[in-house]
């Protein structure tokens, strides 16, 4: 006999809206599709969420989590962290494409609390490693995080005609060079 494992369930619809959304963005994921993708009932979707935008605000608050867990800042080595950002980006284009979606569909709502707080612990973060020297005091920390999640990210945002010129080995290189510069105490 089998057991109901919610969870499990839970965990597939999360894995399959991923997929989803990442594909068609929230206007073009359908319920029935992605509930096929799952091995659910699309009626399971709205026993978990408040249907389709409730799991895509849903997918975008576990993506968060995720990346703050898995990628933690270390505000003496923005460098590597920039780096640990490019290459979780690399491993995980799909979600890169679901946050292009979500920015691209929610851009007039307010951030969400969980983006909020990362933002501002991340901020903190890089204001200490300013007091303590290891970060150049010579731009606000808020625009040093700014410009360090952008170069970390750059070439997931990008044609092909930009892309092409680094190759994917020489990315991580530039990425971290530059937020060298950008950093440096005194430069």
């Amino acid at each position: 006999m089998a057991t109901r494992d919610p969870d499990r369930k839970r965990q597939q619809l999360m894995d399959a809206a991923l997929a989803e959304f990442a594909e068609y963005g929230v206007a073009g994921a359908r319920v029935d599709r992605l509930a096929k993708r799952a091995g659910i009932s699309p009626g399971l979707v709205y026993s978990f969420f408040d249907g389709k935008d409730g799991l895509f605000e849903a997918v975008y608050e576990a993506i968060v989590e995720q990346t703050v867990n898995a990628v933690p800042i270390d505000a003496d080595d923005l460098p590597g962290y920039a780096a640990r950002l490019h290459d979780a980006a690399a491993q995980h284009p799909q979600v890169m494409r679901f946050l292009a979606w979500y920015a691209l569909e929610r851009a007039d709502r307010p951030v969400p609390e969980v983006v909020a707080r990362s933002m501002d612990e991340k901020t903190a973060a890089i204001e200490a490693a300013q007091q303590r020297g290891t970060v150049t005091s010579d731009k606000p920390a808020g625009e040093i995080l700014a410009l360090v999640l952008s170069l970390a990210n750059m070439w997931q945002h990008h044609t092909e005609g930009v892309s092409r010129l680094v190759t994917d080995t020489q990315r991580r290189t530039v990425i971290t060079d530059a937020v060298s510069r950008l950093v440096a105490p005194g430069g």
